[in-house]
């Protein structure tokens, strides 16, 4: 089950490419499928295929951005936020091998293309919420145990 919370520049992102997908790919693709079903057999022709294909992995990207977007939450920051983690937080954490990490947690349709966001959903972003700068957080996984100290807590405001 995920949770329907997503960062506001993150709600942006997702209706700007809602948006190109509709006004600028599609049409583009449809005039590519018109024109190569214009040169006849359609069995064994490459582009007509293609396009084809291509479109419908549009209309199923655009139906599910539809989807998403009437359902998701936005979450902006609050100033009684500081100090904590909670959703939308970059937060920087220290193993105890010193290896370093700068994530910000966010909804599921956010963290896909980028390296730096986990989902709120995931065990790491549940360790690390309600926790403050100094306190450990425990990360319980199907690999184990692990230990992270929380060196840092910002929003982007």
């Amino acid at each position: 089950m995920r949770t329907p919370l997503i960062t506001r520049k993150g709600y942006q992102q997702l209706s700007a490419e809602l948006d190109h997908l509709w006004r600028v790919e599609r049409p583009e693709i449809t005039k590519k499928v018109t024109w190569a079903a214009s040169l006849g057999d359609r069995s064994e022709n490459a582009d007509y295929q293609y396009n084809k294909q291509k479109l419908r992995q549009i209309d199923r990207r655009v139906r599910y951005l539809r989807k998403s977007l009437e359902n998701l939450k936005i979450v902006d920051y609050v100033p009684e936020q500081d100090g904590k983690v909670f959703f939308g937080a970059w937060v920087e954490i220290e193993n105890q091998q010193g290896e370093h990490k700068r994530l910000q947690i966010v909804g599921y349709d956010e963290i896909f293309a980028r390296k730096d966001c986990i989902s709120i959903d995931s065990p790491m972003a549940r360790a690390l919420i309600k926790k403050q700068v100094d306190d450990e957080a425990v990360v319980r996984t199907e690999a184990g145990e692990f230990h992270w100290l929380i060196t840092s807590i910002d929003y982007d405001k």
